[in-house]
């Protein structure tokens, strides 16, 4: 290295010559390289830039004797040329290096100041995605539309939709690549005329009640329209408030078929985490129109019961109420429920199905299930309403749910809602529901002659019903029912 600058210095001292300062911009290329050359994990290349110490020289002498060569060749360098600061790095900004290195990716994820309100040419935007919501926020807000005239890869074009017929607004935007952003380069603004718009659509709407839906799923469509009102200063139709709804449902917790698809995932970690709980599936084949769909099936019938209840019933009253609601969502079906009441006469869920819906198939699905993995014990109270699949399936269970093993009784809730809906006569419900609480046969009796004073009428539909099926006075003294 000292022969070299020898050889520099003796050359330099007879060679005229002018001093370039050439700023190279570094390519794409050279940053590689360069990358390569200092993070190579190559054993040769780190001899090769690293200086090693004999074995039998100390380290810290040679140090010393190599700080003193550079010394030595910085000062001949010094004397035989001063420094001189060219003119460029007068005017370096120092600050900029504590700016970030890509500041087109800061807070790319935020839209920019509008002044105003108002675009303005030279605005930039992180991403197509967000041009196009700043768009629809701004038509929303102002109650304006636009129409879409060129949407590239690198160009955004829109218009007013009454453009050439009062109004000049329109706006282009384009991708900047070597700035890494989408800038305005052409705006006519703002808009001279004010129009209902349809860019307020259910996507939208969805994003904006996201929060509200996450907290509340059963949140009603009023409360979305008010909230879009609130928003948006526009008053949304029930469709798209019920459709905005819908979406994001699923956005927060998936889709209809998502769902279905992972419930037998769920079923399978919940036995898997207490081997005790009971699931059983019945599927049957897929069709598309009147096609079988080979190596398909889907699901039909599922029956579950958590341990904790199978156990909790064991020590509640020998009573079992079921019951059905139906399903109105995409998927429709029926929820079989059956409860039962502890010492406290609150009421314990033991046991649950989805099925197809009320019919003496799925009802004979869901008892036989019942019996057989929940409710084992005899001497039980099975109370239901007079549905005709439930009587059906009581019917051929093989004596599981009839008398000794079980008694089939009727709820009076349910009979006095049968009566409102036959007579439409709400001021005989309260004695409907006495009368199947007397305990008593003197007590029944009594409200029974009270209900045919009213009218023969109300006691002969009453009688279609054995009292046995409804009425504590005579229902055999079962155990526990009250």
């Amino acid at each position: 290295m000292q022969e070299m600058f020898s050889v520099y210095l003796e050359s330099r001292s007879r060679i005229s010559f002018i001093e370039l300062y050439v700023e190279f911009e570094q390519s794409a290329v050279d940053r590689d390289i360069e990358l390569e050359d200092y993070n190579s994990d190559s054993e040769e290349e780190f001899e090769s830039n690293y200086e090693v110490v004999d074995s039998g020289v100390d380290e810290d002498q040679a140090d010393e004797a190599m700080v003193a060569d550079v010394a030595n060749v910085a000062n001949a360098l010094a004397n035989q040329q001063p420094f001189v600061e060219p003119s460029f790095m007068r005017s370096l900004d120092l600050e900029a290096m504590h700016e970030p290195e890509f500041p087109q990716y800061v807070n790319a994820a935020e839209l920019p100041l509008m002044p105003d309100g108002e675009f303005t040419v030279g605005m930039e935007f992180s991403s197509r995605e967000a041009v196009i919501k700043a768009m629809k926020d701004y038509t929303i807000c102002r109650g304006v539309d636009y129409r879409v005239y060129e949407s590239k890869l690198t160009t955004f074009y829109a218009k007013c939709t009454q453009y050439g017929a009062g109004c000049d607004w329109l706006i282009r935007v384009t991708k900047m690549s070597r700035k890494f952003c989408w800038e305005i380069r052409r705006y006519n603004g703002s808009h001279t005329i004010s129009q209902d718009h349809s860019k307020l659509d259910s996507n939208t709407v969805a994003e904006a009640i996201k929060p509200l839906v996450e907290v509340d799923p059963s949140i009603r469509v009023k409360s979305v329209i008010a909230e879009v009102q609130a928003k948006f200063n526009y008053t949304t139709s029930y469709r798209k408030a019920w459709l905005a709804k819908q979406k994001a449902v699923e956005s927060i917790f998936g889709g209809w078929e998502a769902s279905y698809e992972a419930l037998p995932i769920w079923f399978e970690a919940m036995c898997h985490k207490e081997p005790s709980a009971v699931v059983h599936f019945e599927t049957m084949p897929a069709y598309q129109g009147d096609d079988l769909v080979p190596n398909i099936r889907v699901l039909h019938r599922v029956f579950w019961s958590y341990y904790p209840c199978i156990r909790a019933f064991r020590h509640c009253k020998p009573i079992v109420q079921v019951d059905g609601t139906y399903l109105y969502e995409k998927y429709k079906g029926c929820l079989l429920v059956a409860v039962s009441q502890n010492g406290n006469n609150n009421i314990v869920p033991i046991a649950f199905a989805i099925v197809e819906g009320e019919t003496s198939e799925a009802w004979h699905f869901f008892l036989s299930n019942l019996r057989q993995h929940v409710v084992t014990r005899d001497g039980v109270g099975l109370i239901s309403d007079r549905h005709d699949s439930i009587r059906a399936a009581i019917a051929r269970s093989n004596g599981a749910w009839s008398p000794p093993r079980a008694f089939h009784m009727f709820c009076i809730r349910h009979i006095e809602s049968n009566f409102l809906r036959k007579f439409k006569a709400p001021y005989l419900q309260k004695l409907i529901v006495n009368i199947g609480y007397s305990r008593t046969v003197r007590e029944y009796e009594t409200r029974y002659q009270r209900l045919r004073e009213r009218g023969e009428a109300y006691t002969n539909w009453l009688d279609r019903i054995p009292r046995e099926q409804y009425a504590l006075a005579f229902d055999g003294d079962i155990d526990g029912v009250t």
